[in-house]
């Protein structure tokens, strides 16, 4: 039996994996998914509660799923709840795939430094891939009236469409922290654990010392002193680029202690013996047998680089409004008359990065009853 044959029997890693492609295919084709645009404010749109969804007009005629256009109206000084305007003249039905306002599918930007310095960094913007213009939506409404899966934001913004949006970087974040610490820590795991000695000390007394410095204390150190004119991409890439550096440590010390009784079998004998290079026997016969390690630890691993960017976007640290992340959303956590009056505004993203960092603990739990031999999971076919 397979690993793949394996991975298909447990039914909470397929779960697992199936969220996450569910999040990843939504984030992906974020401006198809939303329904509106993530930085369009609403007239009188303001902390809106979710969109009531109706099946008949008033008079009692079967129209199918519709909402009407809602403002907000007074506030009652006693209780601080506010009455909402209905039109309910305007009845605007809910469809799939209608049009909206126009977008380019898949543009694709990225910051690309052109000065390395932490008090004054410079980037210049690169368009990748132009996009595809389309303003079709996955779904929407025919009408004046404007359907807020999960209400409006304090701005006046669908809410919906910010989660969406913002899901662009904090689920990104952690794939391209591990694309750029994971290397890091197997190539120095590799060398330490091959080379020994001297070699070995110095490189395993660094990463020691970067294990020793609090990681969530140091990124908000640094991004601190960032200069504010910085934009989210921007800031978005140096979040990746310090987490990533600080975090190889204790994946280069797990590798290192493999590799330190892998370099003694056969294999790696014979290719010494057959004038094979240090940099080629350790690339080409030492790290691939670290494989399976490394992809549990991957999708472990993912989930706090996600953490990263949340807590430093909580305390204003990271993305900055008006561009959404789960974690700047979180900040409205901060004002208590949110929480009691319109508390799906925190809990939304809250829940989103929970089910999230589940989702990767079940995957890497699958992966390793699947990749590992010695687990009860994969014992007996």
């Amino acid at each position: 039996m397979n690993w793949w044959q394996k991975f298909q029997k447990n039914s909470l890693a397929r779960f697992g994996a199936l969220v996450l492609l569910v999040f990843y295919l939504a984030v992906f084709a974020a401006d198809f998914v939303a329904p509106y645009n993530p930085y369009t404010s609403q007239p009188d749109g303001s902390l809106l509660p979710p969109t009531r969804v109706y099946w008949r007009t008033q008079d009692g005629q079967f129209i199918g799923p519709h909402v009407y256009p809602t403002a907000q109206g007074s506030v009652d000084l006693e209780t601080g709840d506010r009455s909402l305007i209905v039109d309910f003249s305007k009845p605007s039905p809910i469809r799939l795939f209608v049009q909206g306002e126009e977008y380019r599918f898949l543009q694709l930007k990225l910051p690309l430094p052109t000065r390395f310095s932490l008090t004054d960094p410079q980037f210049r913007e690169v368009e990748i891939f132009p996009g595809i213009p389309s303003n079709l939506r996955l779904f929407g409404t025919v009408g004046e009236g404007k359907w807020n899966l999960l209400g409006t934001d304090e701005q006046a913004r669908d809410q919906f469409s910010r989660i969406v949006y913002g899901g662009r970087i904090s689920l990104s974040i952690g794939l391209v922290g591990t694309l750029l610490s994971f290397p890091l820590g197997l190539l120095v795991g590799g060398i330490s654990g091959y080379f020994g000695g001297a070699v070995d000390a110095i490189l395993m007394r660094v990463a020691e010392v970067l294990m020793t410095i609090p990681g969530i204390y140091l990124l908000a150190a640094l991004a601190a002193v960032l200069p504010p004119g910085l934009s989210s991409s921007e800031r978005f890439l140096l979040i990746v680029v310090i987490t990533s550096l600080v975090s190889w440590a204790g994946l280069a010390r797990v590798i290192r202690g493999q590799v330190l009784s892998i370099k003694e079998r056969e294999f790696v004998q014979a290719s010494r013996a057959m004038g094979g290079g240090p940099f080629y026997i350790i690339t080409r016969h030492v790290l691939p047998q670290t494989a399976t390690y490394v992809i549990i630890s991957a999708t472990l691993a993912i989930p706090s680089f996600i953490y990263a960017e949340a807590v430093l976007s909580l305390i204003g640290l990271g993305i900055q409004q008006p561009d959404p992340s789960w974690g700047n959303m979180l900040s409205l956590a901060l004002n208590a008359s949110v929480l009691v009056l319109q508390p799906w505004l925190v809990w939304t993203p809250a829940l989103l990065i929970v089910i999230t960092t589940l989702a990767f603990n079940l995957l890497g739990d699958g992966l390793r009853d699947a990749l590992d031999p010695r687990s009860l999971f994969g014992s007996k076919e």
